[in-house]
């Protein structure tokens, strides 16, 4: 490896309390091609990226996901190792980021923070609602990967010139893991160490916000990849729905009074939801298929490479 091949990319916003500190761990580990990629910081965050010798790009939008695309369109190296600019990662940590890439083990390395992480640095709300946004990743992409929010990252330039990323958001992380699995590309988790944030570096992620819109974006990327999950929930809602409604036309009827359009209606939400389950069945056989054609086409592809 050297070291032009390797591209250390930091979105940053307003970052100025640890930014430079962060350029120069990265440069005290051998690695000087830093590219600092910057959402219109309204401090010091790019003069201080600069004075430290990282390359300060302005970004031509707005929001975290929108720089990444940017930055995956305009590079070109063979490996990208990704992280956040606000001194949460530790630089040491690149090391073993890059390893299963070096060593043909992987082509997308998830940094692990839930292992090794300082007191005060998950919140209570941010460390459950994690742990909540996994468990919904596992269930519907029947992967467990530990922490799939986490912003250490690395690529190798086959992976992140794959991607067709639409989220501009914090929501990233996760598109970028939904379409390595869609995709086939090979994962690998790694264990490393997360910091509490500095208390002069305010964070840009509102737990309630941003966590509603990351389990939606896996929520609706479910549709290509687990139907049945899909279709389940929407399906288990209405037949929910049809049991509420169902008890309190029998307990009506009971009581002597007939609910005909109560009645109607619990019928049909739970027909609706049967109707459901049946839907995500087909199509889950349909995505079976086409994830089974579309990998025997990349190994044949890989193979006329060979």
């Amino acid at each position: 490896m050297q070291e032009k091949d390797v591209c250390i990319l930091i979105p940053t916003l307003n970052e100025e309390a640890t930014v430079a500190q962060l350029v120069k761990d990265f440069r005290s580990e051998g690695f000087y091609n830093i590219i600092v990629i910057d959402g219109h910081s309204t401090d010091n965050t790019r003069e201080l990226a600069k004075a430290e010798g990282a390359n300060v790009v302005l970004q031509k939008g707005k929001g975290k996901g929108q720089a990444v695309q940017e930055a995956f369109e305009t590079l070109d190296n063979e490996y990208i190792v990704m992280l956040d600019g606000d001194g949460t990662y530790l630089a040491s940590d690149v090391h073993a980021m890059l390893a299963p890439l070096l060593e043909g083990r992987a082509g997308h390395v998830i940094g692990n923070r839930m292992n090794n992480f300082e007191k005060g640095a998950f919140p209570g709300l941010n460390l459950m609602g994690n742990k909540l946004i996994n468990h919904l990743f596992s269930m519907a992409y029947r992967q467990h990967l530990t922490d799939i929010l986490t912003g250490y990252r690395a690529f190798t330039r086959d992976v992140y010139k794959s991607f067709a990323l639409k989220e501009t958001g914090f929501e990233v992380e996760s598109e970028m893991t939904i379409q390595s699995i869609k995709l086939d590309h090979t994962i690998e988790v790694v264990p490393i160490t997360y910091l509490s944030r500095k208390s002069d570096a305010a964070t840009k992620l509102n737990p309630l916000k941003d966590g509603f819109r990351i389990g939606k974006t896996i929520y609706l990327l479910a549709r290509f990849h687990n139907p049945m999950f899909y279709f389940g929930i929407i399906g288990t809602i209405f037949i929910l729905s049809g049991l509420v409604t169902g008890t309190y036309v029998v307990d009506q009827w009971f009581k002597g009074i007939t609910r005909i359009p109560m009645t109607v209606l619990t019928a049909l939400l739970i027909m609706s939801g049967f109707q459901m389950f049946v839907l995500g069945m087909l199509s889950d056989l349909m995505v079976s298929m086409h994830m089974e054609i579309m990998h025997a086409l990349r190994q044949r592809d890989k193979s006329d490479r060979k």
